[in-house]
């Protein structure tokens, strides 16, 4: 007398679970299982990519704050009264000391 094959058999239970059948059953489970391990891979990949593009341009702003505050320092230096006239010297010009004149009509 032979023992039918089924789920129950105390021999060997985990033979009917993973049987032909059962997988074919299950095959859009599967297929389901697979497309959210394909997103989730996806997923991590472009958060990696927006990671590293937000830490360059963090780079690049600091680069361009540095620019800005060397060159904003230039121009409050060559804006100093004595940088003017030292520029404005070999043109010609000269600070007046005369006082200067109301014009009346």
């Amino acid at each position: 007398m032979s023992v039918p094959e089924n789920k129950s058999n105390p021999k060997n239970p985990l033979k009917g679970l993973f049987s032909y059948e059962w997988i074919l059953k299950n095959i859009s489970f599967f297929l389901f299982l697979s497309l959210l391990a394909v997103l989730y891979i996806a997923n991590g990949h472009m958060s990696d990519r927006t990671i590293r593009q937000i830490n360059s341009i963090n780079n690049e702003l600091k680069e361009l704050q540095y620019v800005y505050k060397t060159l904003k320092s230039e121009v409050m230096y060559k804006s100093e009264e004595a940088q003017i006239v030292k520029a404005a010297g070999p043109l010609g010009l000269k600070v007046s000391k005369d006082m200067p004149e109301r014009i009346n009509k």
